[in-house]
């Protein structure tokens, strides 16, 4: 099929998959800095820090997901807390002609994994400007959380996917 300026028509790239991300935005963020500024002080040891990662979906029209990724953090311990954040960061986006069965994967995996760099960025700069040193994530093997939370869904665990 030939269009009017003699190219290809257009069917064969209606079909071609897509992941389109629409809208990025924070839906809550949360930052504490409870023992200030005794907690600006220089330490002795490093803290502890700890952080978890959670992915959750929802189909919002035929072809349009929001995904949301949470970021929870805390360096040392109750009483002496240097910080804590919470961040739930999400994004809009668009599946096309992608088969049935893995737009699951795709919208668990790839959608958290356009995500990341810029919630990592947020929470890098709020624990800077808290007064202390950027604090950059690792990356986050979302495949990975993906099967442990497929895993998990099998042996009865409650998902939020």
């Amino acid at each position: 099929m030939a269009n009017g300026n003699g190219a290809a028509g257009a069917p064969e790239q209606d079909l071609a998959p897509a992941l389109n991300a629409l809208a990025q935005y924070i839906k809550d963020f949360s930052f504490e800095n409870p023992n200030a500024p005794r907690s600006l002080a220089p330490q002795e040891n490093p803290p502890q820090i700890s952080i978890s990662v959670n992915v959750n979906a929802k189909q919002i029209a035929e072809t349009d997901f929001e995904v949301e990724l949470t970021l929870e953090g805390k360096a040392g311990e109750a009483p002496n807390l240097l910080f804590s954040f919470e961040l739930l960061y999400a994004g809009i986006f668009r599946v096309q002609n992608i088969p049935q069965e893995n737009v699951h994967p795709v919208v668990m995996i790839e959608c958290p994994r356009l995500l990341f760099p810029f919630a990592r960025q947020i929470v890098a700069d709020a624990v800077r400007n808290g007064g202390f040193p950027p604090l950059f994530i690792d990356p986050i093997d979302f495949a990975a959380l993906f099967r442990q939370r497929i895993a998990e869904v099998g042996q009865g665990q409650p998902a939020n996917a």
